[in-house]
């Protein structure tokens, strides 16, 4: 089982992929996770990088070449804005939706930001992965046609979220074994 899930920053794809593997004991992926760790170690900040791969677009390939990997072997729950693409039509794509509000929020809880510096930060970073991803892939991330499944993670808590998650992917999986589809 594959599982891609994308969203932009700040929606709850972290966490309600993390919870997703754990509950269907599948292995996690984060692009973005790799992304950080790129940065960590040519001492940018993810601000810096995102500019920095407008430039050298072996940064995103690398990262691609890795997901893809990891798809291929299977049995993973994929995070990162590329991955419905990076799959094709293998798996279930799930974009993770929340309001810019809530998501300037959590981001300034999680790294410790005042909101200006979250807001400053993430739309930053997001016009960046739009105008990179468009360039280098042809790809409008802002096109939500490729998703199996959009859920706004502003309606629901994280618990309630993961649950309906859970729900669908477990109907899926059900639908799928009875090869009624794919």
């Amino acid at each position: 089982m594959i599982i891609a899930i994308s969203g932009l920053h700040g929606t709850g794809k972290s966490t309600c992929a993390k919870a997703l593997a754990e509950i269907f004991n599948l292995r996690y992926v984060s692009a973005g996770e790799m992304f950080r760790e790129v940065a960590r170690e040519k001492g940018f900040s993810i601000e810096e990088l995102s500019k920095l791969s407008e430039i050298d677009k072996s940064i995103d390939l690398a990262i691609d070449e890795r997901t893809k990997k990891e798809a291929e072997i299977g049995n993973v729950v994929l995070e990162g804005q590329l991955t419905p693409w990076i799959i094709a039509n293998k798996g279930f794509k799930i974009y993770i939706a929340a309001s810019k509000k809530d998501r300037i929020e959590r981001i300034s809880k999680r790294d410790g930001l005042t909101l200006e510096e979250a807001e400053k930060e993430t739309l930053t970073r997001e016009s960046s992965e739009r105008k990179r991803y468009k360039e280098y892939y042809g790809i409008n991330i802002d096109d939500l046609s490729i998703y199996d499944l959009i859920i706004d993670t502003s309606l629901f808590s994280k618990e309630e979220t993961i649950k309906i998650l859970e729900k669908i992917i477990k109907s899926v999986k059900n639908y799928l074994k009875e090869g009624k589809n794919k």
